[in-house]
């Protein structure tokens, strides 16, 4: 007898909806090994999972995957039956997801394997320092601005800039301050160096890195966060489906009948996906003459914001050509392949 079964996942305990043709089942069980095998004993070859996508639930879907037929991560933003219930239990949670997933109803979640998920995990703690480290700099700037020393960005691009702000004229308060704050900042610049290189070691290993690092504007670093960020490519239908999955496509409006693009884009999707095709592009259009074009075309009509997202989009599509037929650039500025 097929069985649908739906999953409220926490960090400690999970409620399952056991749901088939004979009626449901409410069962509770720990997240814990032995909470999990208990689980697994119950589970057929032809029983279908939903679990709500949450911080373990691909450590969740690993443990489970090889005993059912199916499992479907669902994702949490789409899937509002959930979130915005007014009668919020882990049973109803349960009993919706199971419902939901018996008709085939349930938006899904790309599925990462353990691999990707590590890579992306090492991306998401660089761009946490990185950011920390950003916040530090502006600490000093604010402090000595507060000190009547007008900063400059140059001022923290060196050893010998740092050991400069010793000879200032401050308080010794303030100087201690600094002192504590310019060794973290050295010490988080060592950190993301070594984070650096792992991620670059580990692109070097993915399929279509070589692809993308023919491209001009994208080196070992980028090329790995954008192969973890777009993940098989043929996922994607063509370049409109991939842009949206990054979210640099516009927002829709719907107004009545009618329906118009909003501007902005929909910022869905992996932020620093998205924020790494900028800046790739931002370097690409330096060197690139149609990229360039492109983009001073649309500047004269749109502003420079708008401009810089349409040519990221063209480039996204160029990279998705380039992994879809496995291309490699000779010469990328002149469109020349190996």
């Amino acid at each position: 007898m097929k069985r649908w079964v739906g999953v409220d996942l926490h960090k400690r305990q999970f409620t399952v909806c056991w749901l088939s043709a004979r009626g449901e089942k409410m069962e509770e069980y720990e997240v814990s090994e032995a909470g999990y095998e208990q689980f697994k004993k119950k589970l057929r070859s032809g029983d279908e999972i939903g679990v709500e996508a949450i911080g373990n639930s691909g450590y969740f879907r690993e443990k489970i995957r090889e005993r059912v037929n199916k499992v479907v991560v669902i994702n949490p933003k789409q899937f509002k039956v959930i979130s915005e219930s007014v009668k919020k239990t882990d049973e109803n949670d349960a009993r919706a997801i199971a419902k939901y997933l018996k008709h085939g109803l349930l938006p899904e979640v790309r599925q990462m394997s353990k691999e990707r998920r590590e890579l992306r995990s090492l991306i998401h703690t660089r761009d946490k320092l990185v950011k920390l480290r950003s916040s530090l700099k502006n600490k000093i700037h604010n402090t000595l601005n507060d000190n009547g020393i007008v900063s400059r960005k140059e001022m923290f691009s060196s050893e010998v800039s740092y050991e400069r702000l010793k000879e200032l004229s401050l308080s010794e308060t303030v100087k201690f301050e600094i002192e504590i704050i310019v060794k973290q900042i050295k010490s988080l610049g060592e950190n993301i160096k070594e984070m650096e290189g792992k991620i670059k070691e580990i692109g070097n290993t993915m399929d279509g890195h070589k692809n993308l690092k023919s491209i001009t504007g994208i080196g070992d670093l980028s090329a790995a966060i954008i192969l973890n960020g777009i993940g098989k490519v043929e996922d994607f239908d063509d370049s409109k489906k991939l842009s949206s999955y990054v979210g640099l496509v516009p927002r829709i409006k719907n107004s009545a009948d009618k329906e118009s693009s909003g501007g902005h884009i929909t910022r869905m999707g992996n932020k620093i996906l998205r924020t790494t095709l900028v800046q790739v592009t931002l370097i690409a259009i330096k060197y690139n003459d149609y990229l360039r074009r492109f983009y001073l075309r649309l500047k004269e009509k749109k502003c420079s914001g708008k401009a810089i997202i349409a040519t990221a989009r063209k480039m996204l599509d160029i990279i998705y050509r380039t992994l879809k037929n496995g291309w490699v650039f000779a010469d990328f500025n002149n469109w020349v392949l190996e």
